[in-house]
């Protein structure tokens, strides 16, 4: 997606994942799924960041996400991560108490740039993510 503003003429996309503390399912039900996703796009424009694609899972979440060059990518995670954290835990107190020393997130994460093609295939994982993918795990 080319973006233009005064200055600057960009197509700058990421794929974005993170995981819950302790890899708990948090997220069950399909609506926690989307409370969560109502969140990350608060929070998404608020902070000048276009979520072109958003799969929440019961143990993580896929992005694929746009934002100005003049933000750095580490306060994109921090900012999507933080605040949804801290928006996660008014709506939903009762989350608190079943993750140890109360962090609703990992501390690390993913993220990738994309080349023009690579993210219609992004695109199609994180849309399937439910259904193909085995809800995001690892098939043994």
């Amino acid at each position: 997606m080319l973006i233009k503003t005064r200055t600057n003429v960009y197509d700058f996309n990421f794929h974005l994942v993170w995981v819950t503390k302790y890899r708990k399912s948090i997220f069950k039900t399909d609506c926690l799924r989307e409370d969560m996703k109502n969140i990350l796009h608060t929070l998404a424009r608020d902070n000048d960041i276009v979520i072109q694609n958003i799969e929440v899972l019961p143990d993580h979440v896929h992005l694929m996400v746009s934002f100005h060059p003049k933000y750095a990518p580490s306060k994109i995670v921090q900012a999507l991560k933080g605040g949804s954290a801290r928006m996660w835990f008014k709506a939903h107190p009762e989350t608190k108490a079943t993750l140890w020393g109360g962090h609703l997130w990992s501390g690390s994460y993913f993220m990738s740039t994309l080349g023009h093609v690579s993210k219609h295939i992004v695109k199609d994982y994180i849309d399937n993510q439910l259904t193909e993918y085995n809800a995001g795990r690892p098939r043994r």
